[in-house]
This record gives C-alpha cells, sequence and structure tokens, in this order.
C-alpha cells in the first residue's frame, strides 16, 4: 500500500505551517528538468488576461515554454516593425529568476537591444511601463517595448510572463493570440528547435547590445508629476507600506528619503517561500493586498497608523488600510481617489473621464455623474484603458481587483499598466490636504450616492459550460425579474465599448450581478452589488446562480 503523506492545512489570516512552504530548489529544478507535453492543454502556453501563468510543478511554466514565448516575442516584434530596445523586468516569484535567465539567453541571441536593472534587482510592472512610455515619447527613436516576468499576487510556487507592446500597457488580444500561437509551434517541435536560438546566461549578460538601466531613478525622481508631495513635507501623519516581499522592495526607501521621511517600510525583505505572509481565504499564500486574510497584519496594527497601504508582488495592485475603516474595498478605494483627483487636479481638462471594468461597483457611476464627467464601462482587463490613458481622455482608470492608473498632475500619462504605488501614496496625499482619511471620505459618499453592498463568489462549472458561459446571448436569459426587481438591462458586451464580456450582465434599479468564466480554475465568477442591504445582496446572488446554471446547463 502506497503511503500519501497529509499535512496540516493552512489557517485563512494566518501564517503559513513551515511544512506548507515550497521548496524553491525542487521548484526550480522542476523549471529545468520538466519538459511540457503540447498534446496536453494545460501544459500548453496560454495567454489569459495578464499573459502566461503556470507552475513548473504542474509542467505549465518551465524552460521550454519561456524559450519559446520569447522566441515568439521576437519574431512579433519584426512583424510590427518594432526596432527599438526591449526593457526586461522581474519581480521576487521563486520561477521569476530562472525565466529571466532564460528570457535573456533568447533575447541576446536574437541581437534584441535589452535594458536591465543596473543591479539585476526587482522591478515593478509600473516602473516598465513608465520606462516603455518615457523613452517612446522621444519620437526620433524607434519604439521600444518590455517583458515583466510575474504571475502578479499568485502563489509562491506560480510564474507569470506578460508582453508590453510600445504602447506600454498589457497587449492586446490579436498580439498575444499570435505569441501564444507560434510559441506553441515552437514547443511542439521539441525541446532543441534550431528555430530558438540561445546563448549561454554568461555570454547574454556581457553581450554588446545587453544594456543595464537605472528604472529606480527614473521612476521615483518622476512621481512628483503624478502626486502632489507638497501637503507631506512636514506632515505628522503616521504613515507605512508593507511591499508584501515584492518587486518594489528597492524603489519604498528611495521614495521615503526624497519624499517622505516619516514613511515606515514594514518588512523591507524578500524571501521566495513568502513565509511572512497570513495566508488566504483558502489557506493558501497569495499576495493579493485586496484580501483581508492576506492583509490580516497590516489590518491587525490599523490604530499604529493613519494610512498605510501595500502592493502586491509585482506592484501593479493596492490595498489602503485607515485607522477608521481597516481595509477598505477596492471598489470604495476607486470611487474614493475618482472624487479626490478630479477635485484636486486643476490642470487636468474638464473633458477628461474615468474607465472602470464592468464588474466594478455601480457607486463609481453616481461619482462620475456627480463630478459631471463622461465614464466608460469596459470588459475585465487593463488592456481595454492603454487608449485612453495614452491620449489622455481618461484620468482615472480602475478594476474592481485593486488595479488603478491616474494621469500626471499636468493631464499627460504616466502609465498604461496597473500602478499599485501611486494609489497608495494619493491615499497619504488625500490625508494630508483633507484632513480626512480614504475610508472618512467614502463614508461621505455613501451619504450622498447610497450604501451598496458588494462581493465575488465563485460556482463549480465544466470547461464545456464555461465555454456556453462565455457565448451567451441575452435572447438566452428569459427571467423578467431579479431580486423582486423589474430587470433593467441584460448586457452581453460591455457599453463602453462594446467588446464581449465574456459572460453576461444583468441590472435593475437596486442592484445588479454579472457573471464570468474563470480563465485558470473550473469555475465561474458571480459579482454582485445591492444598494438595499445585505439580505437583498443574497438574494440577487441566489438567482443569479439559478438563472446562470438554467442558461448554461
Amino acid at each position: 500500500m502506497n503511503h500519501i503523506e497529509t499535512r496540516p492545512a493552512n489557517t485563512p489570516g494566518q501564517p503559513p505551517l513551515p511544512e506548507n512552504l515550497v521548496d524553491v530548489s525542487r521548484l526550480v529544478t522542476a523549471y529545468y528538468s520538466i519538459h511540457p507535453d503540447p498534446a496536453i492543454p494545460s501544459q500548453r502556453v496560454a495567454f489569459g488576461t495578464s499573459g502566461h501563468r503556470g507552475s513548473a510543478f504542474a509542467a505549465s511554466f518551465n524552460d521550454d515554454h519561456i524559450a519559446a514565448i520569447t522566441q515568439a516575442i521576437v519574431e512579433y516584434r519584426v512583424s510590427q516593425h518594432t526596432l527599438g530596445p526591449l526593457f526586461l523586468a522581474k519581480d521576487t516569484h521563486s520561477l521569476s529568476e530562472p525565466a529571466f535567465v532564460t528570457a535573456l539567453e533568447v533575447l541576446a541571441a536574437n541581437s534584441i537591444e535589452v535594458l536591465i536593472d543596473e543591479h539585476l534587482g526587482y522591478t515593478p510592472t509600473p516602473a516598465l511601463s513608465h520606462a516603455i512610455l518615457t523613452r517612446n515619447a522621444n519620437l526620433k527613436l524607434h519604439r521600444c517595448d518590455g517583458i515583466v516576468i510575474t504571475p502578479s499576487h499568485n502563489p509562491p510556487e506560480d510564474g507569470g510572463f506578460k508582453y508590453n507592446p510600445p504602447s506600454g500597457g498589457p497587449a492586446d488580444t490579436t498580439a498575444t493570440k499570435w505569441i501564444e500561437n507560434r510559441a506553441n509551434d515552437l514547443i511542439a517541435s521539441g525541446p532543441d528547435n534550431p528555430a530558438i536560438k540561445r546563448i549561454p546566461y554568461s555570454r547574454a549578460l556581457s553581450a554588446d547590445r545587453t544594456y543595464r538601466h537605472d528604472y529606480i531613478t527614473t521612476y521615483v525622481n518622476d512621481l512628483g508629476n503624478v502626486i502632489n508631495f507638497a501637503p507631506l513635507r512636514n506632515t505628522t501623519l503616521k504613515l507605512a507600506v508593507d511591499p508584501l516581499g515584492g518587486a518594489g522592495v528597492h524603489y519604498w526607501p528611495r521614495i521615503a528619503e526624497k519624499y517622505l521621511p516619516s514613511l515606515q517600510i514594514l518588512n523591507p525583505h524578500t524571501d521566495a517561500t513568502f513565509r511572512f505572509m497570513t495566508c488566504d481565504w483558502d489557506g493558501k499564500i497569495r499576495m493579493d493586498c485586496s484580501s483581508p486574510f492576506a492583509m490580516a497584519s497590516l489590518i491587525a496594527n490599523k490604530e499604529k497608523y493613519d494610512v498605510a497601504f501595500a502592493a502586491d508582488t509585482d506592484h501593479d495592485r493596492h490595498g489602503i488600510v485607515t485607522r477608521t475603516t481597516g481595509l477598505l474595498n477596492p471598489n470604495h478605494y476607486l470611487a474614493v481617489c475618482i472624487e479626490y483627483l478630479f477635485t484636486h487636479r486643476p490642470d487636468w481638462s474638464a473633458k477628461v473621464g474615468i474607465g472602470k471594468t464592468l464588474v466594478s461597483s455601480s457607486i463609481i457611476d453616481s461619482v462620475a455623474k456627480g463630478l459631471n464627467r463622461p465614464m466608460i464601462e469596459v470588459p475585465v482587463g487593463f488592456k481595454w484603458f492603454v487608449d485612453g490613458l495614452l491620449d489622455g481622455s481618461l484620468g482615472f482608470v480602475g478594476e474592481e481587483s485593486a488595479g488603478a492608473s491616474f494621469l500626471r498632475r499636468n493631464g499627460q500619462v504616466w502609465s498604461t499598466d496597473k500602478d499599485g504605488l501611486i494609489p497608495g501614496l494619493l491615499a497619504a496625499e488625500m490625508t494630508a490636504v483633507t484632513g480626512k482619511d480614504p475610508g472618512e471620505i467614502y463614508s461621505e459618499l455613501t451619504k450622498k450616492y447610497g450604501n451598496p453592498v458588494y462581493e465575488r463568489i465563485d460556482a463549480a462549472a465544466t470547461k464545456e459550460q464555461k465555454a456556453k458561459l462565455g457565448k451567451l446571448s441575452a435572447q438566452q436569459v428569459t427571467a423578467k425579474t431579479l431580486a423582486g426587481e423589474p430587470i433593467t438591462a441584460i448586457l452581453t458586451e460591455a457599453p463602453g465599448n462594446h467588446a464581449p464580456i465574456g459572460g453576461l450582465k444583468v441590472a435593475t434599479e437596486n442592484g445588479w450581478f454579472a457573471a464570468r468564466p474563470s480563465g485558470t480554475e473550473d469555475v465561474y465568477k458571480i459579482y454582485a452589488e445591492s444598494f438595499k442591504d445585505k439580505d437583498h445582496l443574497k438574494q440577487i446572488q441566489t438567482e443569479a446562480q439559478a438563472l446562470v446554471d438554467k442558461a448554461i446547463s
């Protein structure tokens, strides 16, 4: 009889048990030793909303994948006449370092001009976007692009690989599908495919076209053009930041030195096991700064600080904790940012609008209307905001999963990818300027616009059912009411750009729900909101699940 080892489970909101930490050496060994089988769908390259993600243990993020994806990006750049340098960034996940090595070996072998951190350190996603946009602002130079190696806030055993074109933000579906298909073709030809060019890492590091770049100084020195630090110069506010062991770990000391001497930096170290984290709702380690379980340590110390903030592993998401409120719901903070920015950025045009995903809170609609600002509602995915940020027509964009970016103080583009640093710094700015922390400002908004109750739940679904949900039409929904109210809208495409939402959104006067299939698990996600109370929300959720189950059965 085989002995199956069972381990005690981690407790949500508590540090992980030592025996449940990832074995980093085994993970890196798996990265190099396991080869994917292209006949197995789960082992193929698959670009979701944020690049290709997987784990070396599951044969879904291995040396073969990264070599093939990088070669595909090289060929895609040629097809798009992208002749400038490529910025290469990585976060603090265990698999990011070996993936960085693989990518640089392939890029150097293809004679691509590559810019890497001057100390081979970590680079946040927004710093990469900022670097691309800053260089591409000089129209006399060839356009550049970038790769950021990160699975975002995913568990320590995961890896991720994302391409950012010259627009600086996430690549659109046309680009990612091209890269995905080419990479899978390259993998199908075997691990020694001569079409994948490669040289040893030592040669790649010292190659004539591999350059060191000071990402930190260029990003930090420019922050004063997006955040107003003047009210914080001699502040008595108690401020803290927790980098959560992520890519911004060396950025925050520089930010504190230049702008915020009183900023206390908590946990200023990295550890590839992320043993310092408290576990998420399911006992897994996730550096999810919007999760009350993952943020339990910062929440427990909320009385120590007027405002504290955190960012996830690649620093493209934010979490805000205040003494009065604790951890703000991401939707609530998006509404607060909009209210503050559009009343404290005098150089922004009166025509500048707001962008939100259609699964974000409807209180954002009310705030936008109260400010008399245009608002567009788009499908999930930050790529839908890139053009509006680039041309300055969108002043603030955000999504319910705590991703956001906004324009410089002069109304010009700052980053076209999510930036988890500037929302935290903005929380400090608005507290100093208004004398109220973000939680207090949100409370004022609810008195004006109502106090919605919002929640996301997951429901089991097969791959076939998920495919059906992604292709639903409004005609397949026969219900006339939802939670006792007449249905006022049934949407399968986003009103802001008419792009398919890959699911369904149903609205009434006082509530709504949206359902989308998960890209990584056999579940679908139900987002729901009520402007009445929790009981009404539960009724919406129950009827939503029944309605969706009927439509996809």
